[in-house]
This record gives structure tokens, C-alpha cells and sequence, in this order.
């Protein structure tokens, strides 16, 4: 079994050139209900800073009003339901999909379905209640993805989508070869047919061919400060960003866990999630670009 060690990113892919805004891609972030939009609002600005010419969060009616008093440079559309999004997807130009931060479990398990039908098929970022929603029934969720969705679940999501695959990691082995965290992400992303992102200290990301990648953030690329609320919806609009600007899901995942945790070691101690976009600058400029 081949496992890559992720290093930075190719700093010349990350400054893609071209001016105009569409040549950079236009991510939609799904948004939850009032009072339940600030995820979305994470992933969404998230996007935007990774590059992603545009960026517009999908909201319920009851949500709109919350969430227009807290963005400038996002773009807002109301959604409602599945309907609504399967109208909304008809616009080719929203080239990437954020689904799962703040959704609500209904509200999940009506949009996903529309977002993941053949019709309106593109690169997706399943996260949080997009995973959760499907918990009792997880082939219901794996019937519908397709090779360019990326699952973003840690340690309690997983488990629930794959129990057999999770239940071996705690168990203490008597004989080798113990039963790893790169086993089961490889076998979780065959099983699912898309690329998986298993979070944690030590990130595994793995590709439906087998193809695996490990982000450790350890000794010197420690960054202990994303053990905060609302870190993984940035790493999903990261995902998101990357994907509306071309990047193949597994580029767009492994690149996203790196940048996720160069910048909170460039921030440092007293991070809190919406500190984590605005340091994505001074990363870039670390990069030289």
C-alpha cells in the first residue's frame, strides 16, 4: 500500500491566472435555517478566500434576513427545497457544491438527493449533516454519489456511515498487521466511490482506485488550535473553493487539509474558525505567490 506524506501545495496551480471572475469558478454553499446559517457562512467565506470567483450561499426563506446582515462580498439566493435547487443547478456556471454544515438533518436529506441527481451532476463537498442524515441508512447515500464528490466526515460521522470499517480502529490487535486509519479510509472510498477525507490530528485521505494521502499535523506541523467549533466547515469550503476552480477532488482535498492547518499555525494560539480564512493570505504569501 502506497501512502503520500502531503506537502505544500503547487504554489503555480494556486495562483491560477485568468481575470475574470467565472474563469475562477462559482461555488454554492447550502445554508441551514435561522439560527443555523453560521457554518454555512464559515464554508462559504472560506471558498472565497481560497480563490473561487464567486461564491453564493443557498438559504431558506427563514435564514435570508440572518444572513444578509453578516456577508458583503458572498452572494445570497434563496432555496427552499429540493425543487428550488434542482432550478437553481439548471445554471451551469455554479460548478461546485458545499453541502452538509449547518444543513439540518431534513432539510439534508431533501437537498442531497436533488444536488447528487445525474441532471445536475458536478464536483461536491459532503460534509456534517449531509453524512449524518443518511447515517440509518448509508447505501441509500452511496447509491447517489458519483467520482467527483468528496465525503469530509471525522471521527463520529464516519462511524456512522461505516461502522464495519470503523469498529476495528478500537480494538486493541493481538496480531499484525493491526488495522489502520489509512485501511479504513481506503476501503470507506471504495466502498463509497469517491474520494473520502477521514479528519483528525492525522487526516487520511483516500481516492475510490486506492490512492492515499496522510496530513499529519504533528511535531512541527502541529496546529492543536483547530480543536475549535466551526474549523471543519472551513476545511469544507476550502474543498469547495478548490473544486470550483478546476482542482480534481482528491488535489482539492489534500490541498484543503494543508491550507487548513498552515493557517492556523500561522495564526497561532486564541484561533477561533473565522480567523482561519483571513489567514489564508499571509499562507499564499509564505507560498511566494
Amino acid at each position: 500500500m502506497s501512502i503520500t506524506l502531503i506537502d505544500a501545495p503547487e504554489a503555480a496551480r494556486l495562483a491560477k491566472g485568468g481575470a475574470h471572475k467565472f474563469g475562477h469558478g462559482h461555488a454554492l454553499v447550502l445554508s441551514g435555517g435561522a439560527g443555523r446559517s453560521g457554518a454555512a457562512r464559515l464554508a462559504a467565506r472560506a471558498a472565497l478566500r481560497v480563490g473561487a470567483g464567486l461564491v453564493t450561499l443557498g438559504a431558506p426563506g427563514s435564514a435570508q434576513m440572518e444572513i444578509a446582515t453578516q456577508i458583503t462580498a458572498l452572494m445570497l439566493r434563496r432555496i427552499d427545497d429540493g425543487v428550488a435547487l434542482d432550478t437553481v443547478l439548471k445554471d451551469r456556471r455554479l460548478n461546485a457544491l458545499c453541502l452538509g454544515p449547518g444543513l439540518g438533518l431534513d432539510r439534508a436529506r431533501d437537498l442531497v438527493p436533488a444536488a447528487l441527481a445525474e441532471t445536475a451532476r458536478r464536483p461536491t463537498v459532503l460534509d456534517a449533516d449531509a453524512l449524518t442524515a443518511f447515517a440509518e441508512a448509508p447505501e441509500t447515500l452511496f447509491s447517489m454519489l458519483h467520482p467527483d464528490c468528496v465525503l469530509t466526515p471525522h471521527g463520529g460521522e464516519f462511524a456512522r456511515l461505516f461502522p464495519d470499517l470503523a469498529a476495528p480502529l478500537s480494538d486493541t490487535p493481538v496480531q499484525g498487521p493491526a488495522w489502520s486509519r489509512a485501511d479504513a479510509t481506503r476501503a470507506a472510498a471504495a466502498r463509497a466511490g469517491c474520494v473520502v477525507l477521514f479528519k483528525g490530528p492525522d487526516t487520511v485521505i483516500a481516492a475510490p482506485d486506492g490512492r492515499c494521502w496522510l496530513h499529519a499535523a504533528s511535531y512541527a506541523s502541529a496546529a492543536p488550535w483547530l480543536a475549535t467549533a466551526g474549523a471543519g466547515d472551513v476545511l469544507s469550503g476550502l474543498i469547495a473553493g478548490l473544486l470550483a476552480r478546476g482542482f480534481a477532488p482528491e488535489d482539492a482535498a489534500w490541498s484543503g487539509a494543508w491550507l487548513h492547518a498552515a493557517a492556523a499555525r500561522r495564526f497561532g494560539p486564541g484561533l477561533i474558525a473565522e480567523d482561519l480564512p483571513e489567514a489564508l493570505p499571509g499562507v499564499f504569501r509564505d507560498l511566494g505567490l
